[in-house]
């Protein structure tokens, strides 16, 4: 059984096993898509440009943004998919969730992470 990773889109990869996941709405700036060799790009879970725009990474807006972005994944009709595919994929191996952003604490991986987890364990 694997576990959901973390990884930001701008560390080395190359030693990483496993199913590859962007979660952001945006390509990572200079980045090339042989470099981060994913699986799946899911920019329809990723925050909507207005809540993105709004958090704007700002720490202190954190809690405000994991709520609003939790709800809008509870809305999302792309969700059930993703999830019945990271499942399977679980089965055989990890997943690594990647995005963009500097804060490694403070974005929407994170959420996104806790939510499928939480959904796993019921």
């Amino acid at each position: 059984m694997g576990v959901i990773k973390l990884k930001r889109a701008y560390t080395d990869l190359s030693n990483e096993q496993g199913y590859r996941v962007l979660v952001d709405r945006l390509w990572p700036r200079g980045i090339k898509k042989e470099t981060l060799a994913l699986d799946l790009w899911e920019k329809e879970l990723a925050p909507t440009n207005a809540l993105r725009h709004e958090f704007n990474h700002i720490p202190e807006k954190y809690e405000w943004f994991k709520k609003e972005y939790r709800q809008e994944l509870k809305n999302n009709p792309a969700l059930p998919a993703f999830i019945k595919q990271v499942q399977s994929w679980l089965e055989t191996a990890d997943v690594i969730l990647i995005y963009g952003a500097k804060d490694e604490v403070h974005n929407q991986a994170v959420v996104l992470k806790e939510c499928l987890e939480e959904m796993f364990e019921k």
